[in-house]
């Protein structure tokens, strides 16, 4: 999680580097941290101050921060997700050297820890914090007592660390130096002007050219930008790439959320989606595999499995899907002869791409539809897709998972030889959808609902077929936004077990489709409205067993992608009917760097 950003140039550092961190604040807002150098005149050096926070950073024009009244032209900052150590200014990066000579800052965890900080400890290192960030630091002090410089000593310490993680250091000497294993890091040009970051979105608007550091690599300014191997130390030569994306404006544009401001761009990503060239090859090689194994965690995991059930009933081929955190069993299952597919919002889910990591060394093909460009998932595929849906800031995902539910569809479609049909297909979706979200009376009735769901210990929801994942993903997004427990059950399931939950008011969303499942979800209804359960129903014709009724247009074979918008629009009403931070909800992040 974490997100770790780093400026040089000739403008003021401090603006730079909080503008970027507010643009990374995705990745945690648990506390967040800035350190610069300023100039000596009489020693002609750099002297280290920081200033750290709890919680978000907030509005940067009314920020009280004396940081913003230094002249510094570098710095360092970090924006936290609490892994070691409790949320605090103590825990908050950078982390002070001993001397104060260097501070850094991690995206990470270093699972070796607490053996480094036993050795450190019996070395007479004294620790101030709880964090496994702070090990790293005094490490290298104790690698810096043997090392020619600071850099070296760097490199020899993060040699050390076990774990996926970056490091980034800022030297009072006026250096930066950062290294990467496993977690992001991309370095940003501009003239004179060097940025480093966790993504290139944080940097999109001050710069048109970056360079990605890959695994194993770190990099440093000292008058010139270096690329050199962690563990040879040898210098490499670096590949300078064009910033391909233009969809840098992060503001609301009017709305009170991110997450409303999304959910209403959902038909234009549908339309992106239409524009997106599927590529021949690919198709041959989802014909010709044995088994495709679709592949996410959290959203994008249902946003996989919806892509597999489209895979399945419109392709025609065996495709099945998996979460990236429990898929050991499938291991020693997976052949050459195989595909995996990936949808993510980052690109840098950490237990994904520890699967994708290991289905490459077994020869699969794998490709990803990924929204941030450069990152690591979309860099080791042989397929790689982008989403082009633009920044999306709200850490629970609405517009990507409609991309990615509408491209699985097209790629589907694709595979069976009627891929116009199914561009004509998400065409009228689109302009259905449109019209759906620029209704107010769809939003009054709504409203009113997350209310009444509010003040409910429980939310259940049921589907079937096309619409399971739906209600799972409707499910997540209650629990991220409400802080209220959900729980999606098959339609078809309900009677083996959660009928004994169905009681006098309890309340339960249905969504159902005019498809084959359509009767076997009424019929599920009408067992919870016997047992007392109030009845929501989503569908584009009310139903008699429907205590309240939600419609929405029938569009037939993407019915399900339209369906997951009154879902998405009442957990963003339940959470501000609820005061909750809609935007950022509590305890979560949207990239997930760490397992």
């Amino acid at each position: 999680m974490c997100g770790i950003f780093g400026y040089i140039g000739s403008k003021n550092a401090s603006e730079v580097i909080l503008g970027g961190l507010k643009r990374l604040e995705y990745r945690g807002y648990d506390s967040w941290g800035i350190a610069l150098g300023i100039q000596n005149a009489e020693f002609r050096m750099q002297n280290l101050v920081c200033e750290k926070h709890t919680g978000a950073i907030g509005d940067i024009k009314t920020l009280n921060s004396e940081l913003l009244t230094l002249n510094s032209n570098i710095g360092i900052g970090h924006t936290r997700w609490a892994t070691h150590g409790g949320i605090s200014e103590l825990n908050a990066h950078p982390h002070f050297s001993s001397d104060k000579s260097f501070c850094l800052a991690q995206n990470g965890i270093v699972e070796n820890y607490q053996k480094l900080k036993k050795d450190l400890v019996r070395k007479g290192y004294k620790f101030e914090s709880e964090t496994d960030t702070e090990v790293i630091v005094k490490l290298i002090e104790e690698k810096l007592k043997g090392a020619k410089d600071l850099k070296e000593a760097v490199r020899k310490a993060f040699l050390e660390l076990e774990g996926r993680n970056t490091i980034i250091v800022l030297a009072k000497q006026g250096k930066i130096i950062a290294a990467r294993n496993g977690s992001p890091l991309v370095v940003g040009l501009n003239g004179k002007e060097v940025f480093f970051s966790s993504d290139t979105l944080s940097f999109a608007p001050h710069v048109d050219r970056f360079v990605v550091v890959e695994n194993g690599q770190m990099v440093s300014w000292d008058n010139r930008l270096d690329l050199a191997d962690v563990k040879s130390g040898k210098r490499l030569h670096y590949k300078v790439e064009e910033i391909n994306f233009k969809t840098s404006k992060v503001d609301k544009e009017g709305y009170d959320h991110f997450m409303l401001k999304e959910i209403h761009e959902s038909p234009y990503v549908i339309n992106q989606v239409l524009n997106q060239d599927l590529c021949e090859d690919f198709i041959k090689a989802i014909k010709k595999a044995d088994d495709i194994y679709t592949i996410g965690s959290g959203t994008a995991g249902l946003a996989a499995s919806q892509i597999a059930f489209y895979l399945r009933v419109f392709g025609k081929v065996r495709a099945e899907s998996v979460i990236g955190a429990d898929i050991y069993e499938y291991y020693e299952l997976l052949t050459p002869d195989d595909l995996i597919i990936a949808p993510s919002q980052s690109g840098e889910t950490a237990d994904v791409l520890e699967v994708l990591e290991i289905a490459k060394s077994k020869g699969l093909k794998i490709a990803s539809y990924v929204n941030m460009p450069g990152s690591t998932m979309n860099r080791i595929s042989d397929f790689q897709f982008e989403t082009h849906a633009g920044p999306e800031i709200c850490v629970m995902s609405t517009k990507v998972f409609t991309s990615q539910i509408a491209w699985g569809y097209l790629l589907a479609k694709a595979v069976s030889g009627k891929v116009e049909e199914g561009k004509e297909n998400l065409k009228i979706l689109s302009g259905e959808m449109d019209k759906y979200l620029q209704t107010d009376a769809n939003h009054q009735t709504i409203r009113k609902l997350a209310k009444m769901l509010t003040k409910s210990k429980d939310v259940f929801l049921l589907g079937k077929y096309q619409n399971f994942n739906i209600v799972a993903e409707g499910m997540v997004k209650i629990i991220e936004g409400s802080y209220i427990h959900a729980h999606a059950i098959p339609a078809g399931d309900l009677k083996h077990y959660a009928i004994t939950l169905m009681e006098k008011d309890v309340p339960v969303v249905v969504v159902l489709s005019e498809d084959v499942a359509e009767d076997d979800v009424i019929n599920a209804a009408s067992q919870v409205k016997a047992r007392g359960a109030t009845v929501i129903g989503i569908s584009p014709k009310p139903h008699a067993g429907f205590d309240y009724y939600l419609p929405v247009p029938d569009t037939d074979e993407t019915s399900a992608i339209m369906n997951i918008i009154p879902l998405q629009l009442l957990a963003y009403y339940m959470a501000v009917e609820l005061g909750n931070n809609v935007d950022k909800p509590r305890n979560i992040a949207k990239s997930v760097t760490v397992k």
